[in-house]
């Protein structure tokens, strides 16, 4: 079991808050099946984070320079997606303690956010973006790795 030594004295399990993002993606869910078995064991609770950014809206130019209002989709839609998929994933972890939070915002900076807020020991990030161009360009499980205010665990996804 993984208890620091104070941990064990007190009988208090290291990994008693887990976040985990998810995009509704097969990898995303190996991260969260992973969580929540971590979860589980610890007698934790496991935080399910999806980001989403909401579209500007502007003016769109159309034909002979006549002006209209761009007709992107509403935040409230998008929110509603958001906690449709977040919900989808809380009813795969088996039986482990469920909070899901909805946020607007680039995913890494979601991520430690609610880390940061939830008092998270442990975040649990998936493998893919790890190699390639996306490591060079920028990951959000990099990011995550590099700025995350606690314990991360790069889960093999990809």
């Amino acid at each position: 079991m993984w208890l620091s030594v104070e941990s064990r004295q007190k009988g208090v399990a290291v990994f008693s808050n887990i976040v985990v993002g998810t995009d509704g993606s097969e990898t995303a869910g190996l991260a969260v099946s992973l969580a929540a078995d971590l979860a589980k064991h610890h007698n934790g609770m496991l935080h399910i984070v999806n980001a989403y950014n909401v579209p500007t809206r502007g003016v769109a130019v159309v034909q002979a320079g006549a002006m209209a209002a761009d007709s992107g989709v509403s935040a409230e839609v998008l929110k509603a997606v958001s906690k449709q998929l977040l919900a989808e994933a809380a009813q795969s972890t088996d039986g482990a303690k469920v909070e899901t939070h909805a946020v607007v915002g680039a995913a890494a900076d979601v991520v430690i956010s609610v880390a940061e807020q939830v008092g998270a020991d442990l975040i649990v990030v998936g493998s893919k973006g790890m190699r390639g161009a996306r490591r060079v360009i920028g990951s959000i499980p990099n990011t995550i790795a590099h700025r995350g205010p606690c314990h991360v665990l790069i889960a093999k996804t990809a």
